[in-house]
């Protein structure tokens, strides 16, 4: 096996900065999108709330129709 090649500290460099760069802009990325998933969670929770709250007013109402009928 012939021994490794040494890398150009040209390639090296670009190396690095487009690893720090994807680092920072990974970073703003999820800085944004942090309170958008945050108020998409919020609403979900709300809906999800008022959806149970209709299904349990929905079971009342029929388990009330199957008691009166008998």
């Amino acid at each position: 096996m012939a021994p490794p090649v040494a890398v150009s500290p040209l390639i090296k460099t670009a190396r690095y900065s487009a690893l720090i760069a994807g680092i920072i802009y990974g970073k703003k990325r999820f800085d944004h999108l942090k309170p958008i998933a945050a108020e998409e969670r919020r609403i979900e929770d709300e809906e999800k709330k008022a959806r149970e709250e209709q299904e349990r007013i929905a079971k009342q109402l029929a388990e009330g129709s199957v008691d009166s009928v008998m």
